[in-house]
């Protein structure tokens, strides 16, 4: 049985699609199963389960095999800390008492000094799963250009123009995510991968207000992105995290991204599928 937490989002879902098709059993652990009742046709097991809970995972992860968390902070309101570092030690000392490999899925830039909060919570998670389980495998990837490609056109709703936040000048690495989703899942198969850090980057280097034109481009659109610049980003960030914090983190991430090194270096696929792919294969929100 392989175990795959985050199993509804994106990535999770890709992977467990690939384990599948490989004919693996596969259980996809979710604090909201209904989210998860079109897998259960495939064949796929699906049970309660919430990371940042600690009781709720040994029951989850008994009889795993290896256990895939997939896991990536998009919980609305849920700091990284508390999903990304916390709810990873929780899945690894529930995986370490259950005596079953961990296939971690980080980011890029992972490092305990990074300026993205994400990413420091992503290096305390990798660190506690090497100390607590003799059998792991991390997988760093980038920026999902999926992720970002949405973002974008859902920001271009009102007006017909993505918005940019910061200068959107920094180059980023980005990644198709069904890409990562196959080296997830032959890392997952493959025993032989474990004590290894695999990192994965796609073949384009953007900025983001370059993939913004390439998403005007897309949807047959001819206005110029909207930027809203560091000052502005600044003000707001201040401002909200009173009473939006999580809004004041995301504003805090966009001024980490126009600075940060966002160019990943990989040992794998590094000609995969580019961000033009992705494109193609994402309808635009507006036309």
């Amino acid at each position: 049985m392989f175990v795959v937490a985050g199993g509804t989002g994106r990535l999770g879902r890709l992977v467990v699609g690939i384990l599948v098709q490989r004919h693996a059993p596969v259980r996809v652990l979710t604090r909201r199963p209904d989210a998860a009742r079109d897998l259960v046709p495939l064949g796929v097991e699906v049970v309660y389960a919430d990371v940042r809970d600690p009781d709720s995972l040994p029951d989850a992860v008994r009889g795993a095999r290896a256990i895939v968390s997939a896991v990536r902070g998009q919980v609305e309101g849920v700091p990284p800390a508390a999903l990304d570092q916390l709810g990873n030690v929780h899945l690894a000392d529930a995986a370490a008492a259950a005596g079953t490999d961990v296939v971690l899925v980080s980011v890029a830039g992972a490092a305990p000094d990074a300026p993205l909060e994400l990413f420091r919570a992503k290096a305390a998670a990798e660190e506690h799963v090497r100390a607590a389980l003799p059998r792991w495998t991390i997988v760093r990837a980038p920026a999902f250009a999926e992720t970002w490609i949405d973002d974008l056109e859902q920001s271009a709703v009102p007006s017909g123009r993505p918005v940019v936040l910061g200068r959107g000048d920094n180059p980023i690495t980005f990644v198709c995510v069904r890409d990562v989703a196959a080296v997830v899942a032959d890392a997952v198969l493959d025993g032989s991968r474990r004590g290894t850090l695999i990192q994965v980057a796609g073949p384009d280097t953007l900025t983001l207000a370059e993939l913004a034109a390439r998403v005007q481009a897309r949807a047959g659109r001819t206005a110029p992105p909207r930027q809203v610049s560091p000052g502005v980003l600044r003000l707001m960030a201040a401002t909200a995290g009173l009473a939006r914090p999580a809004l004041a983190r995301r504003l805090r991430a966009a001024l980490a991204m126009d600075s940060a090194d966002l160019v990943a270096q990989s040992s794998v696929l590094a000609a995969g599928t580019p961000v033009s792919a992705c494109l193609a294969g994402h309808a635009a929100v507006l036309h």
